[in-house]
């Protein structure tokens, strides 16, 4: 492309160029976007902090080889062209909002962990029903209640890897669909029979297993560091709510349209929020073309681009790697312990309620969800305060240990007084207590996988998830066991005690919040 020269004076510019030069008495700004290597027009994507601005007038900014042809000068422009209008448009969409992107994301994912719970809950509460319908022992109750938990699983490694390789994105889009579909079959095919509901249950626990690797995956690249625990917070409160959704929700869907209506509620829910999710989030903030440069800035701010990353091609360390260190280690028995009590408690709560102070399905189910609302609310509280102890310059790996150690100390101690309770009222409490606490666990272990191995939290949650659902089913059945032929409920309830304080003390010596895998 013919530049501006100052001599000699006859030169002469055609006038079918397109791009005649500008003279300093029409000068203008436009952003420009620097090169990283190599021509322009191959570049995927320019990064935000190489956006500056420049002044165009009878000189150019920049001196293209002569040799350049005039068709490359003009994909050159038309690229740039391209970017500054993108940006333009990132801008404006905010402006016209006025709500930051990475919020829109974070509310989505509370409302679908909301659902997922609320999913589970369903069975929870149904369960009495059927059970006498169908005349279930107090031990095959315990089967059909941890069905879920075999296809949960085998799918919590998988999502992890999947969801750190092609986003949480697709995965979470992907799960909410054939867990949708699953709820609603869930009554058909117990009327079917029992070989059928433990299938569909377990095709339910395979896709409920994405759910939260694909959350930690997402969050953690749309979140600013000093934004994590809270958002992680905001989303299991919306998990937690779906708890109490679940637990107030299904007697009265099930007393107007019967137990189907309960299940078909719920799974209609599902596909309404994916219609949502499909058009308002991107796996990543930079593929986003609504979000404004600031924002990306924000979010960016202290991270590097992750070799291979844009191109969904990620190598992950082997197990036996992953498994040598003792952090590992200190992740996996919190999520044990975690799980083991929360599954126990998710599982049985109405049935306990039901067996032990004969209350009504109706008043079982409001008891049960006193609980799983005040943990909702205390899992925020735990991730505002954590990001807060962080900014104020409080060690980040103390942080994490005194969270952890409230989420399990706390529900120990509570389970413990629990044999002391003489009325529903009193049960209602303690309960309420153990949950609220353990849900200081958020902005413990479960965000520590991010801190010690950011660019793989989704296959380390997978994989210490797994070990975690395992202890699951072993709770959840077990409890069946031991109600069924012990005929209490306490005996139970104390060794999940002991599993509380044995994790937390292994968690105190082991646990680390400094990077360990790169």
């Amino acid at each position: 492309m013919a530049l501006a020269s100052p001599s000699p004076p006859s030169l002469s510019i055609p006038r079918s160029n397109a791009f005649s030069p500008i003279t300093s008495s029409h000068s203008l700004s436009l952003p420009t976007i620097a090169r990283r290597s190599g021509s322009i027009n191959t570049e995927k994507r320019a990064s935000p902090a190489a956006i500056e601005t420049r002044s165009i007038g009878s000189r150019p900014t920049r001196a293209w080889g002569r040799e350049r042809s005039r068709g490359d000068g003009i994909v050159r422009c038309s690229t740039e062209l391209e970017r500054i209008g993108r940006g333009m448009a990132r801008e404006g969409a905010e402006e016209a909002v006025g709500v930051p992107e990475r919020m829109k994301v974070v509310a989505l994912v509370a409302l679908v962990m909301s659902l997922c719970n609320a999913d589970r809950v369903v069975m929870s509460v149904a369960v009495v029903p059927l059970a006498a319908k169908y005349g279930w022992s107090s031990s095959f109750l315990g089967i059909v209640q941890s069905s879920f938990l075999w296809g949960y699983l085998a799918s919590s490694l998988a999502g992890g890897m999947l969801a750190d390789r092609y986003g949480g994105k697709r995965v979470m889009a992907c799960g909410v669909a054939v867990w949708s579909l699953a709820t609603l079959l869930t009554p058909y095919a117990a009327e079917h029979s029992t070989a059928m509901l433990l299938a569909t249950r377990t095709l339910f626990g395979l896709a409920e297993g994405v759910a939260l690797p694909s959350m930690n995956t997402l969050l953690s690249r749309w979140s600013p560091g000093h934004e994590r625990a809270s958002a992680v917070g905001i989303s299991m409160a919306g998990f937690h709510l779906g708890n109490v959704m679940g637990f107030l929700a299904t007697p009265v869907l099930a007393a107007k349209m019967g137990i189907n209506g309960s299940f078909g509620f719920f799974g209609l829910m599902g596909f309404l929020w994916l219609s949502m999710w499909v058009v308002g989030v991107t796996n990543d903030p930079r593929e986003s073309g609504v979000i404004s440069i600031e924002e990306l800035r924000l979010i960016e701010k202290g991270k590097g681009v992750e070799k291979g990353e844009e191109g969904g091609r990620r190598e992950f360390p082997p197990l036996g790697y992953l498994l040598s260190k003792l952090p590992t280690w200190a992740i996996l028995l919190a999520n044990v312990a975690n799980n083991w009590g929360y599954f126990v408690l998710l599982s049985w709560m109405p049935v306990y309620f039901k067996t032990v102070y004969d209350v009504n399905l109706k008043q079982a189910a409001w008891f049960s969800a006193l609980p799983w609302g005040v943990m909702a609310l205390s899992g925020y509280i735990a991730g505002a305060a954590s990001d807060f102890l962080i900014k104020s310059g409080q060690s980040v790996t103390l942080v994490r240990k005194m969270m952890q150690s409230i989420g399990f100390i706390g529900p120990g101690v509570a389970l413990l007084c629990l044999k002391y309770a003489q009325s529903p009222t009193v049960a209602a409490v303690l309960m309420t207590i153990a949950l609220s606490l353990s849900s200081f666990s958020q902005a413990g272990f479960l965000l520590n996988m991010q801190d010690i191995a950011p660019k793989y939290a989704g296959f380390l949650h997978g994989i210490t998830n797994s070990a975690g659902t395992l202890a699951a089913i072993i709770s959840t059945i077990g409890t069946g066991y031991f109600v069924e032929f012990l005929g209490s409920f306490q005996a139970f309830l104390t060794l999940t005690s002991i599993i509380y304080f044995i994790a937390t003390i292994f968690w105190n010596r082991y646990a680390t919040a400094e990077q360990v895998f790169f």
